[in-house]
């Protein structure tokens, strides 16, 4: 995938806008983006290796507060101080709440078969509280372009573009 190309949401639920910028060449995949909610703002970077792996994550958010986190791209994680994050061991992906942005993540990743599911232990992070836990989602593709996501205690059909990003994840995110 070769993709230079900037998205815009709008949150359906919560007052929010993002505006992120994504670029693939090939050797790598780096995401930028910048969310505005009504209590927070941050900025989020990733870095993903030539076969979509998170290798690098780095949230901001406008008060100060900052995570930063480290994968050798077969599902081992570390801090920013180097330590070993047992309880994320497995996880390839990354979810960030509040962003579709991430659900293009494990999408990128497989070839696809209508159809077909897929589960995946994803790292979740909710940004507006710089929380990390495990949570295992489920993605089945629909066709080219919808994705049925899945997690303990939520449902939605994905739309996405030929790309692969989500368009519309109904309830929460519209894209402009």
């Amino acid at each position: 995938m070769n993709l230079n190309q900037s998205y815009r949401w709008r949150g359906l639920d919560l007052a929010t806008s993002e505006h992120c910028h994504v670029i693939a060449n090939g050797r790598d995949t780096r995401i930028r983006g910048a969310i505005v909610g009504p209590d927070f703002g941050l900025f989020y970077r990733i870095k993903l290796d030539e076969n979509f792996n998170t290798r690098t994550l780095k949230i901001e958010r406008a008060d100060g507060a900052a995570l930063e986190l480290f994968c050798d791209g077969a599902g081992g994680w570390s801090d920013d101080r180097a330590e070993p994050i047992s309880g994320l061991r497995g996880c390839v992906d990354i979810d960030i709440w509040p962003t579709p942005m991430t659900n293009s993540l494990p999408i990128w990743r497989l070839d696809w078969q209508d159809g077909q599911a897929q589960k995946f232990a994803m790292v979740w992070i909710d940004a507006t509280t710089m929380t990390v836990r495990r949570e295992e989602q489920l993605y089945t593709r629909l066709d080219p372009t919808h994705f049925r996501y899945q997690s303990a205690n939520f449902e939605a059909e994905l739309a996405l573009d030929a790309d692969g990003v989500v368009l519309d994840y109904p309830g929460l995110f519209a894209r402009d």
